[in-house]
């Protein structure tokens, strides 16, 4: 596991080079590599997993250098492979297989690939060098760049702020970006909150030439399988592949752990590493004092079933002032979900803890149909009643008339010349796309929501702390399953995630299986009340003054937020101030908001 960056067809210093290292140092902190040469650098920070001796990077064979970030689960395999045709190598790290996999097949290397990645490639055997950039299956591991097209010129990092650290990266804020945020909690598609800064889709692959400038294209997706119609034997099915992939992503070289929430998606993870980790560590976060929806017993519950040693990470509310700013920064760009929080602070614990990998319940929703608005959009359509745009709706911190009556005149006036805040290219199949509304919404989630909203919210704050988080349900054969599964055996009268809730019966306690789902979040509405140290932190970074300055958010708006949660608190107004307060943070860190009273 790693964090990389580079440059092509521009330049950089030796000295810009190290300040992009050092911006993203907390996501490799056992090593350091860089090669460049004229016009071109890449390099790398490694967070060392496998083979802990060797793995430095960049990788080499010929002319051919490579970084990259993640894991290759297939190495040894494909190693084995390799080694029958001719290629050597000098460790056992599951990167260094990618050179010879390149020199091997080409720009279809990947599709060799097991595991969850960003690539850069330099490949200088032609006439001009060639760049070539890859993410994985789903996007587990972000990659953001910024492409001159007048120059011909890129910059990509594994993290935003590390890529505003190259000097021809001048960062602008994107003026349609509040409201895109406010629509889906963090941008969807390629699009960030910085203007002409991008990031890659998941199953991409970009090449880059000075004289034939940038191509993109989006690899083949996998052909859907066809399963039995027995319900008990898919269910079988899927407790098999989750076995395996789990047992799959044990393997290491440093001590592996298990996050333990106390719902179901995280807990079965934990039972079946359970059953091959003898000495399994399970982490479980709460918050100091009595909050509505603490999971803390259900997760002891599943640690002592499963015999693992079970660790209770509790953090005080006064301190989250101080963490969100952090939380904000590592993450680069605004998102409304509360958990950000949770989240940091709960692998920071598990690397002090002396864990440097933590498999994790993470997309078993998008994959398996375990959302309310999934089931709700099914059930409205089955009923001949509209789905979409409440289906939209729930995606977001607020429905669009809501959005729209926190904002200034002049800044209604900048949305009305921009695009949906939605991408359309996102949405274009969702309302009249093949399939059912359900197969429809699950493309959608999978494609666009799960690595905008969720992956990318993972990997920058698990390696935050150097800490590496893995993600069975993200598995190819385990999304492969639930692609094919029908509604029924995802939704039905009963509830969500049916067949995962089947292929998990047996290895979990009863009330976890039988508990009423709820999301793994921070009670916000009952920590943003007045007297508590959260609500005058935001009332802080809302003050009229600062809004005013940024001419986005009415303050009077604003203020009738504050004034209605301190009277008739409840969940939407606490989101709204949330998610608004997170955008200040933000705006202040990379633009200088200006602070006012």
């Amino acid at each position: 596991m790693c964090r990389i960056y580079g440059f092509f067809n521009a330049k950089a210093t030796p000295h810009e080079l190290r300040t992009v290292a050092a911006l993203q140092h907390h996501g490799g902190p056992d090593g350091r590599g860089a090669a460049r040469a004229g016009g071109w650098g890449i390099g790398n920070n490694r967070l060392a997993i496998v083979d802990l001796d060797g793995g430095a990077q960049p990788y080499e064979l010929d002319a051919i250098k490579v970084v990259f970030n993640g894991e290759i689960y297939n190495h040894v395999r494909l190693r084995a492979e390799l080694v029958a045709k001719g290629y050597q190598f000098a460790d056992h790290c599951d990167g260094n297989v990618l050179p010879a996999l390149y020199h091997a097949y080409g720009d279809a290397f990947v599709d060799h690939l097991d595991g969850m990645y960003a690539i850069a490639v330099i490949d200088q055997r032609g006439a001009e060098p060639r760049l070539l950039l890859a993410t994985d299956h789903i996007g587990m591991k972000p990659l953001y760049y910024r492409w001159n097209a007048a120059a011909r010129s890129l910059h990509f990092s594994s993290e935003l702020p590390a890529l505003l650290g190259f000097g021809e990266v001048t960062p602008s804020e994107w003026d349609a970006g509040l409201d895109a945020y406010l629509a889906t909690k963090t941008p969807f598609g390629e699009q960030t909150m910085f203007d002409g800064v991008k990031v890659m889709p998941q199953s991409t692959t970009m090449i880059c030439t000075e004289y034939s400038g940038l191509r993109t294209y989006r690899r083949q997706q996998p052909v859907t399988e066809v399963l039995p119609e027995d319900g008990a034997a898919v269910a079988q099915d899927l407790q098999e592949r989750l076995r395996y992939e789990v047992g799959q992503l044990l393997v290491a070289d440093v001590p592996v752990a298990t996050i333990t929430s106390g719902g179901l998606d995280s807990s079965l993870v934990t039972a079946l590493a359970a059953e091959t980790e003898t000495e399994l560590h399970t982490f479980n976060i709460a918050y100091t004092g009595n909050w509505p929806a603490d999971e803390r017993r259900f997760a002891r519950q599943v640690s002592e079933r499963s015999g693992t040693n079970y660790h209770q990470v509790e953090i005080d509310p006064a301190t989250f002032p101080d963490l969100l700013a952090d939380v904000v920064w590592h993450l680069g760009q605004p998102n409304a979900d509360p958990i950000t929080l949770s989240t940091y602070a709960l692998f920071n614990a598990v690397r002090d803890s002396g864990f440097k990998v933590a498999l994790t319940g993470d997309a078993a929703d998008e994959v398996f149909g375990g959302y309310s608005r999934m089931a709700a959009a099914t059930q409205a359509f089955a009923t001949e009643k509209p789905w979409y745009d409440n289906y939209l709706d729930a995606l977001g911190v607020l429905p669009a008339a809501a959005r729209y009556g926190l904002y200034t005149d002049d800044y209604r006036a900048v949305l009305a010349d921009s695009g949906p805040a939605i991408p359309a290219e996102a949405t274009a199949k969702l309302a009249t796309g093949e399939g059912s509304v359900l197969a429809r919404i699950t493309e959608f989630e999978l494609g666009h929501r799960l690595p905008a909203y969720h992956l990318r919210r993972v990997d920058h704050l698990s390696m935050s702390g150097s800490v590496e988080a893995r993600l069975p349900f993200c598995q190819r054969s385990v999304i492969s399953l639930g692609r094919a599964l029908t509604d029924r055996q995802r939704i039905d009268g009963t509830g969500v995630k049916r067949t995962l809730y089947a292929a998990a019966a047996g290895l979990l306690p009863d009330e976890v299986l039988n508990r009423p789902k709820q999301p793994f979040t921070l009670p916000i509405t009952a920590m943003l009340t007045p007297g508590w140290p959260l609500w005058e932190y935001a009332r802080d970074l809302l003050a009229g003054s600062r809004l005013k300055a940024a001419g986005q958010v009415d303050a009077s708006a604003a203020d009738r937020l504050f004034a209605r949660q301190a009277t008739e608190p409840e969940d939407t107004t606490a989101l709204t101030i949330w998610a608004l307060a997170v955008h200040e943070i933000w705006r202040e860190q990379f633009f200088g908001a200006k602070r006012g009273r």
